[in-house]
This record gives structure tokens, C-alpha cells and sequence, in this order.
């Protein structure tokens, strides 16, 4: 049982003309071995692209590309025969299998952030795909909405994996998974202080292995993208801050 705590400035910046990238793993040439992955996870960058600007036709293969667009308007191709804009609050799992080309560059009419995580599937080698869905359903008092995975319409290629959006008002309160593994990144807002951390603010993430479904408590509106990953840990009540 761990929680580790992932600072927005412990991130990787990388910068390019028009781009600013945080990466959360090691990532290129950039090698951090206490931060190699997180379970499936490989990959956890927040993108921020100037208009017109992001990344032109690349390939992958074997990753599920789980984005979720936080503002603006993203413009997705690939060489499936897919396109189209993501607009903010809308989800896309590209699942790379044998190969596929992608390029994502923001739309011409303003910046664009996105969120997007890379998941090592259990099955090499699958046929390539691309669906999308909305977090529509995410709304203050809601709690954790699924967007993707376990619980949600949009599949991903990691059995047990369900990834969510919580939007919450000032002073709401919400009851993490218990799960094998969580990583609860704050979108935007920030987490009052707990006996677990002092406050979490945009950019921060909690990382828990094997933990009880700890409590947080919005500081101000805050939105919360969490993954959850493995069966549920089995506890007599909820582990309240």
C-alpha cells in the first residue's frame, strides 16, 4: 500500500515552437528510472498547442491513446480514413495495434489542451481502431463519471481499466476508487490539504497502489481525470481525510 504524489513541477517540460509539453514519465531523451510507468501506463502528458500548431502524421503500434481535450478544439487524422475535431470535454482511444499514423493539431481558431495517456495493451499485435465519446455526463455533483473503460461505451484494450472525469464545486467532496492502482490528476482547481499531502494543485497527481478509496475535498471548481486499474482493494469503509 502506497501514495506517492506527483508534483506539477516534478514534470518533464518540453518546449517546441508553438508547444509545451509535461510528461509525467520518462519520455525520449529524458530518462527518469523512478518514473518509467504507473501499471499500463507509459505515457501521461498535458499538451498545450498554439493555433494550427501540435504534431504532424507519426506512427505507433501496440499503445492505447486514451485524449481528452481540457480546452479548445483538436483536429485528429489517421491513416485509418478517420478525421475530425475533439472539442473540449470529448474522449478518443486510438488503439495503435499492428501500426496506424496519426497527426493531432489544434484547430486554426485558437489554443488547444489536451491530456493524453499511452497504456501498454494486453493483447500485441490487434487490429487497429479509432472511437470517441463525450464526458458530457460530468457535471458538479456527479462524482466520477466514466468516460472510457470499465463503465463506460468506449472500450480500451487493458482488462479492469476504467478511466473517469469528476467536475466538482468549491468545498465538494469525493471518495476515490479502491483499486489495484489510481492516478488522479488535477485537471484544474486544486485539493484542499489531508492527512495524505499538503494541497494539490492543477498539474498535481495522486498515484495509489493497493489504497483504500481516500476522500478529497475541492479546494475551488476542480476538475479530476482518474484512472483506476486491477481489481478492487477490500476495505471495511472508505478511508475519509
Amino acid at each position: 500500500m502506497t501514495v506517492d504524489i506527483r508534483r506539477s513541477s516534478s514534470r518533464f517540460v518540453e518546449r517546441e515552437p508553438g508547444r509545451r509539453t509535461q510528461h509525467a514519465f520518462s519520455f525520449g531523451a529524458r530518462y527518469d528510472p523512478e518514473w518509467l510507468s504507473f501499471g499500463p501506463m507509459v505515457c501521461h502528458d498535458d499538451h498545450l498547442l498554439g493555433s494550427g500548431r501540435g504534431f504532424e502524421e507519426h506512427p505507433h503500434s501496440d499503445l492505447e491513446i486514451v485524449t481528452y481535450v481540457v480546452s479548445g478544439s483538436l483536429v485528429h487524422a489517421d491513416s485509418l480514413g478517420t478525421s475530425g475535431s475533439l472539442r473540449a470535454g470529448e474522449v478518443a482511444v486510438l488503439s495503435a495495434g499492428t501500426g496506424v499514423r496519426h497527426s493531432e493539431v489544434a484547430a486554426t481558431d485558437g489554443a488547444a489542451r489536451f491530456v493524453q495517456v499511452w497504456l501498454r495493451p494486453d493483447q500485441v499485435g490487434a487490429a487497429p481502431g479509432y472511437a470517441r465519446g463525450s464526458a458530457a455526463g460530468a457535471v458538479e455533483g456527479a462524482g466520477l463519471v466514466p468516460i472510457a473503460g470499465v463503465g463506460s461505451e468506449l472500450a480500451v484494450g487493458v482488462a479492469g481499466a476504467s478511466y473517469a472525469v469528476a467536475r466538482l464545486a468549491a468545498g465538494e467532496k469525493l471518495i476515490l476508487p479502491a483499486a489495484a492502482r489510481v492516478h488522479a490528476y488535477v485537471v484544474s482547481g486544486g485539493l484542499m490539504r489531508s492527512s495524505l499531502a499538503a494541497p494539490l494543485d492543477t498539474g498535481d497527481a495522486f498515484c495509489f497502489v493497493d489504497e483504500p478509496g481516500h476522500q478529497v475535498t475541492a479546494a475551488m471548481p476542480t476538475e479530476l481525470l482518474v484512472w483506476s486499474f486491477g481489481p478492487s482493494v477490500a476495505h471495511p469503509e472508505p478511508h475519509r481525510q
